[in-house]
């Protein structure tokens, strides 16, 4: 009750917005203060198991399905989870659901060129089947030859599925991180994928919780992908969340990124791509402006420094929008790049408008990330 009083105080502070921006405000806090639900049991142990039964297949040969709501590709659709076990004075083990793309060729194990791995995080209000098929990722990595791994948010932890970018604890890499970073971990051993070319992506607050992942394991995640993403290293609360979607983390968000570079001496940088919305009035764009100077940090390069500025036409079924796009090299490697798409709200761009979030026009982010994770590899630690 206490929490829902601060919420209508904020509100009223917001008058000054006008009613389309009051009412985005007023879903955003009612995404924000649902309570979890009641947890279920745990499950003792990890299983595999098809998206949807199929008949009798060997237990070793996962069947070729396709998950409700994600439309059909020629490559494999699996459904798992992951358990980790319990902790000391932690409570039960904790379980988290997670669905892999495998495109139909894959490389023969003997040979040890594994396929890169995309990890890719769903917003709140979505699960990873519906951002599967919104973004077409899917059909995006069966063309470029690489797997994609979708981690689901338990309604357990969150009513909406949100991811918990905004808790201090999740930013210093607790909270749901180490599941994240099990899931990708038994996936890659059980496959075989490169552990050079491991990537993390996530739209809103999955772009939080992929920034957060990458920057508290450098040496596993290759380059970030952050959609209509909020500013890392604040929030810290409910009410202090809502204040970053809106306003930044202002100075907060250079401490944190000062805190990072300090608690690891030698950071090896984190190439990153930033694409937001400029009419999104969920996460303002004044989020995306920090997140450049954090990734300008990040990477050793100077402060206000200037990008190799551009623009192109982009969209599906002739969209009018249009990209504005700034690159930002070390040396000849390109580490940065911030893509503006004009008229962009809150959803992804040129995904499937059939699904919550993501919008038919503007050029094809899935596509846009992947093009630039090509760039990047890990070298072994």
């Amino acid at each position: 009750m206490v929490k829902r009083a601060a919420g209508l105080r904020l509100l009223r502070s917001l008058m000054r917005s006008g009613k389309a921006q009051q009412r985005v405000v007023s879903k955003v806090v009612a995404q924000l203060f649902a309570a979890p639900k009641a947890k279920p049991r745990p499950t003792a142990k990890s299983t595999v198991r098809p998206a949807r039964k199929a008949a009798a297949a060997p237990a070793s040969v996962p069947a070729k399905v396709a998950a409700p709501h994600v439309p059909a590709s020629p490559g494999k659709w699996l459904a798992s989870h992951f358990t980790a076990p319990a902790l000391a004075g932690a409570g039960a083990a904790r379980r988290m659901s997670y669905w892999l793309y495998l495109p139909e060729r894959m490389p023969d194990p003997a040979s040890g060129a594994g396929l890169p791995l995309v990890v890719l995080l769903h917003g709140c209000q979505q699960t990873a089947t519906q951002l599967a098929q919104g973004t077409r990722m899917n059909q995006l990595a069966e063309r470029s030859g690489c797997a994609v791994l979708y981690p689901q948010q338990r309604v357990s932890s969150h009513a909406q599925r949100c991811w918990k970018w905004f808790d201090h604890a999740t930013q210093l890499g607790g909270g749901d991180v180490p599941m994240i970073v099990g899931i990708i971990d038994k996936v890659q051993r059980q496959y075989g994928f490169d552990r050079s070319r491991i990537y993390i992506a996530g739209m809103s607050a999955g772009a939080g919780m992929a920034h957060i992942v990458a920057l508290n394991h450098p040496d596993l995640i290759a380059a970030v992908g952050l959609h209509s993403g909020p500013a890392f290293g604040a929030g810290h609360s409910v009410m202090g969340a809502l204040g970053v979607l809106q306003h930044g983390a202002g100075a907060r968000g250079e401490r944190a990124i000062h805190d990072i570079l300090q608690r690891r001496p030698g950071f090896p940088g984190m190439p990153t791509i930033l694409i937001q919305g400029e009419g999104d009035r969920v996460v303002r764009p004044i989020n995306q402006g920090q997140l450049l100077e954090q990734g300008l940090l990040l990477n050793g390069l100077p402060a206000g420094m200037a990008g190799k500025a551009g623009s192109v036409p982009g969209g599906r079924a002739g969209s009018r929008k249009a990209q504005q796009i700034q690159d930002y090299y070390a040396g000849r490697s390109l580490v940065l790049r911030v893509a503006r798409i004009a008229q962009l709200e809150h959803a992804w761009s040129g995904g499937d408008p059939a699904v919550p979030f993501h919008a038919g026009g503007g050029p094809d982010a899935g596509q846009m990330m992947l093009d630039f994770f090509a760039r990047h590899r890990r070298a072994p630690a």
